[in-house]
């Protein structure tokens, strides 16, 4: 990896640049897939399944049946470890829940907000080299504790990992379709494929730039993503082969990914290299992370208090804390989606099992965005109840308010009121 040291913070902006996307020229790709769906619905979809999977679609809906089917493909043990994992993910999420809290502002005058599960959602699970059951339970969990009444699924993989996690939490039906043309699918609905009313989930370059022009339409979307990220930052007090594992981790993402530790050691530094090049041989997945490590940094700095304002200025979408007062650092960290605190907490048992989501703000969106959370999938309603005694109390306050904005209607509204109790 790339040794970068003590570099000025006038050189920390450049230097912090995540790989570059020409989203433009991606976008006019996308746009006659989307345009093309909309148009033409199903017929589209199999036309892009031929020209661009080389699968001749004879059927758009997974059946029951292959579904029912998918839990005996797998091993005894995985299917142990899937539902531990949903066991814990539930566990966190529920504790998410709000019961709605009347708060009486003044007396006669009561409000409450109450949490109610958007209707329709939509998971995109990509294809790709990874089966990414995980994120099934990753998103499937919290809508379903939101109670949401339709969840629809499209992957053009038929792992049976990703079907049988999508049964045990209650995806209502699963189409295999990929792409950019399964997120418009799920857009503009289909002949088959109904419409959603937010959609969330990872993809490559294409599938987010659908994303992202449809949310221009007015598309909800789970959050502007990129591709995956972990910083790391570490002392003398870290085990150079846990924090080379943990950069690899991210790197065997994909060629786009990015990773990037933060020390004030040289001497962690030239052991942590020597430990990424010895584990980097050992990966099937190799070719992909070498090409990602080419755009990743060892970034050596002064201070703690350096270290500290670097991160929070990359807003990493996975930060490890590899350091003896890691619980006084963490405090000070206000630019993350997830971070993971000592020497035994690596953030892969975040992306699968531990209980928090993994589905997370990249490319620097930490700053303003949270990850997936059970307020993902629920719109919050306020409600309000005026009493006869509340309409008095509260009459004076909106009549002259109304008045000094010159909307008189507003001021009639409660003045009516007032007078048909004198």
């Amino acid at each position: 990896m790339k040794i970068v040291s003590f570099p000025p913070r006038a050189e920390w902006k450049q230097l912090l640049a995540r790989p570059v996307q020409e989203m433009a020229d991606i976008e006019q790709k996308v746009q006659p897939i989307l345009n093309k769906v909309k148009n033409e619905g199903d017929q589209a979809l199999k036309a892009f399944a031929l020209k661009f999977d080389k699968v001749e679609l004879k059927s758009i809906q997974v059946s029951q049946y292959e579904i029912d089917a998918a839990e005996q493909q797998l091993s005894e043990d995985l299917r142990i470890a899937i539902k531990q994992a949903y066991n814990n993910i539930y566990t966190f999420h529920v504790a998410q829940k709000q019961e709605p809290q009347i708060i009486e502002t003044m007396p006669g005058i009561k409000c409450w907000r109450k949490s109610v599960g958007i209707q329709k959602v939509g998971f995109y699970i990509p294809g790709g080299t990874a089966p990414l059951f995980s994120t099934v339970l990753m998103l499937g969990i919290p809508a379903q504790i939101a109670g949401c009444q339709e969840v629809v699924l499209c992957s053009p993989s038929n792992h049976p990992a990703i079907y049988y996690a999508a049964k045990l939490v209650g995806v209502t039906r699963i189409f295999r379709i990929g792409g950019a043309q399964a997120i418009a699918a799920m857009a503009y609905g289909t002949e088959t494929i109904p419409q959603v009313y937010k959609i969330f989930g990872p993809g490559n370059q294409y599938v987010t730039a659908a994303k992202q022009l449809l949310s221009k339409e007015g598309v909800a979307i789970d959050m502007p993503a990129g591709p995956s990220e972990v910083a790391v930052m570490a002392d003398d007090t870290a085990v150079p082969s846990f924090v080379a594992a943990d950069l690899l981790s991210q790197a065997e993402h994909g060629a786009d990914s990015q990773v990037l530790l933060v020390t004030t050691s040289k001497k962690l530094v030239s052991a942590v290299n020597l430990a990424v090049s010895g584990q980097l041989n050992r990966l099937p997945r190799k070719d992909l992370a070498e090409q990602a490590i080419e755009n990743s940094k060892m970034i050596l700095l002064e201070s703690e208090k350096e270290c500290i304002d670097l991160l929070n200025d990359y807003a990493p979408e996975h930060l490890i804390l590899s350091v003896e007062n890691y619980s006084e650092v963490a405090e000070k960290i206000v630019n993350a989606g997830s971070v993971f605190l000592g020497n035994y907490t690596p953030e892969s048992c975040g992306d699968y099992a531990s209980g928090t989501n993994h589905t997370l703000p990249t490319n620097g969106y930490a700053r303003a965005y949270s990850g997936v959370s059970l307020d993902s999938f629920v719109k919050k309603i306020t409600f309000q109840e005026i009493s006869e005694e509340g309409i008095k109390n509260i009459s004076k306050t909106v009549e002259l308010m109304a008045e000094a904005e010159s909307l008189d209607a507003h001021k009639y509204a409660v003045s009516l009121r007032v007078e048909s109790l004198s």
